[in-house]
């Protein structure tokens, strides 16, 4: 399979970001999923809250900085990236590059869900068969520390998964994949958030007139307390932005 010319990656606040369509992620996604060396390579969903962590946590800096795409997720991050680069950057969320990845590629891709709470992966799995017809490589829930971490990603290895969906939250599931990606040796790893959750239907997608508008985010943290507390990061991450905006070039 040809991968699609991508356009140049550019920097926002140190960190990369390839302004590319959803279309044509899931073209380079497939190419290497699917090529003969079965190289690795990890999938970052840049939104405001992973910017606003990475200012104190250089290991997340470092798993962004090494991944193979990174895709703008959030509306947020479009927004920024007209302020700041003056360029029209597309959004390729993690939930349509995974929905669009299954829906491509069907009976042939196998797929391993790891992540969120015990069950959910395997409700995920089951779903993602009956929807799409994809093999389940595996699955695995998310709630295990450091020390089982090379035990997983062996699982994971011995597989033979193309794709890699691992669902740990911000932070935990990118450097998680950069870490073990050559003992993984999947082709593709996206750290997809709460992606598993609604595969399994224990999350609501956010409704279709708020992913045209690019609002989700604000339906589901008026809809979910849980998420109360994420609110203060999307204000720093404004400030951020207007204050980078501000300075001398």
């Amino acid at each position: 399979m040809t991968a699609p010319s991508l356009p140049p990656r550019v920097s926002l606040f140190d960190l990369p970001l390839d302004p590319v369509t959803l279309d044509q992620a899931l073209g380079q996604l497939g190419s290497w999923m699917f090529q003969e060396a079965r190289d690795p390579h990890t999938v970052v969903t840049l939104n405001p809250e992973f910017i606003v962590q990475c200012q104190t946590q250089p290991d997340f800096v470092q798993a962004i900085q090494a991944a193979d795409l990174v895709t703008a997720d959030g509306v947020g991050i479009v927004w920024a990236a007209r302020q700041l680069l003056n360029q029209d950057v597309p959004r390729a969320p993690g939930y349509d590059l995974v929905k669009g990845l299954m829906e491509r590629h069907r009976g042939d891709l196998r797929v391993f869900f790891l992540g969120s709470r015990p069950g959910v992966a395997e409700l995920a799995a089951q779903n993602a068969a009956r929807d799409y017809g994809v093999q389940v490589a595996g699955t695995h829930h998310g709630y295990f520390d450091l020390p089982e971490d090379q035990r997983v990603a062996e699982l994971v290895r011995e597989s033979g998964a193309h794709l890699l969906l691992t669902a740990m939250g911000a932070r935990r599931q990118e450097t998680f994949n950069q870490y073990w990606r050559q003992v993984m040796g999947v082709p593709v790893m996206i750290g997809c958030g709460g992606v598993l959750d609604v595969l399994a239907g224990s999350a609501q997608l956010a409704p279709d007139w708020t992913r045209r508008l690019g609002v989700e985010w604000i339906w589901r943290v008026a809809g979910d307390r849980t998420r109360w507390g994420r609110a203060p990061r999307l204000f720093q991450f404004t400030q951020m932005v207007q204050a980078e905006k501000r300075r001398p070039r």
